[in-house]
């Protein structure tokens, strides 16, 4: 049986497209949906500042209630009390109507902008010559209308919404944090240098085997299809042996391939996880020391000293970020 291989040209052409690929993709997105886009990253800076309000919300709380009111009573206290329950209940609101929104619109976004591949992609291949056929798999071809399509899926549904969000929160979050306390700050940037520094090594290699892992299947099925039409052929020139062995080359490769991009990447979430346990850790005693101590504390609106308010907001952040 002939094994397609991809041209020289072909595999030229793959590695200058890489450069401009995902410029091109956010391109097609806002050209086809802008006001859809627009509306989707204000429902999401909504429900980010719903998020850290709640912080907010719980230092103002601790600080301005139940701190006063274990002195002076209930009744000192339950104006302001309700007033802050009254203003939460508005906020929370507010941030589910967006959440809803928001997930609503990506899900409109996503799965026209997929709709509108495929056809382009289908018109397209009604375009191509035969010898484009005939240096191609089909199944690597079929890979595209799959696969393919179901990674851009992800990437448009949930990749870019996720880091616009998580960035967006962890800048307002760093702020709020700098707020209360620039020496609490500075011990959870160095945590985060940290963890940069374990994102970019353990993320990047399962970037890394993650691309390879959709070409290894794109391979993978493109040669199933071949032996699957073929099959007559395979069994009157008894090309079975040879076809399994090649089937099996294949398959390892994926299976290393898939190994390596899913256990890169479901140890990040866990290396992370305890890093944030951590900093969680020396956050609560350090500020709870200095709580103790009647240390002075540097926000950003001057020199004063830490309250539990303060310490319970701030491990909440630091969760957050």
């Amino acid at each position: 049986m002939p094994r397609h291989r991809m041209p020289a040209g072909d595999i030229k052409n793959m590695a200058a497209a890489k450069k401009g690929t995902l410029p091109r993709l956010l391109k097609t997105v806002w050209k086809d949906y802008s006001v859809h886009v627009v509306f989707l990253l204000l429902t999401l800076v909504a429900s980010s500042a719903a998020m850290i309000a709640s912080n907010v919300f719980l230092q103002q709380i601790i600080d301005k209630c139940i701190t006063p009111g274990l002195v002076s009573g209930w009744d000192s206290v339950k104006g302001t009390f309700f007033n802050l329950v009254g203003t939460m209940a508005v906020v929370f609101a507010l941030g589910l109507i967006s959440s809803f929104t928001n997930s609503q619109l990506g899900a409109i976004i996503t799965q026209g902008t997929l709709y509108k591949f495929r056809k382009k992609m289908f018109n397209n291949m009604e375009t191509l010559p035969i010898k484009y056929f005939d240096t191609h798999q089909h199944g690597t071809i079929m890979s595209t209308y799959t696969n393919d399509t179901d990674a851009i899926r992800q990437l448009v549904g949930q990749s870019f919404t996720t880091v616009f969000q998580s960035g967006l929160a962890m800048i307002a979050v760093f702020c709020v944090m700098l707020y209360y306390s620039v020496y609490l700050t500075l011990i959870v940037v160095g945590i985060i240098i940290i963890m940069f520094v374990i994102v970019k090594k353990v993320g990047g290699a399962s970037g890394k085997y993650m691309v390879a892992q959709q070409r290894s299947i794109a391979v993978e099925e493109g040669y199933v299809e071949e032996m699957i039409n073929g099959q007559k052929v395979v069994k009157v020139f008894n090309h079975e042996k040879e076809a399994k062995q090649n089937f099996d080359v294949l398959n390892d490769k994926l299976n290393d391939d898939s190994s390596k991009a899913h256990k890169y990447g479901n140890i990040l979430m866990p290396i992370l996880g305890n890093m944030g346990n951590i900093l969680y850790v020396l956050l609560a005693f350090i500020g709870g020391v200095m709580v103790i101590k009647g240390v002075k504390n540097i926000g950003l609106t001057g020199v004063s000293v830490l309250t539990p308010g303060v310490i319970v907001a701030y491990l909440s952040l630091s969760r957050q970020l």
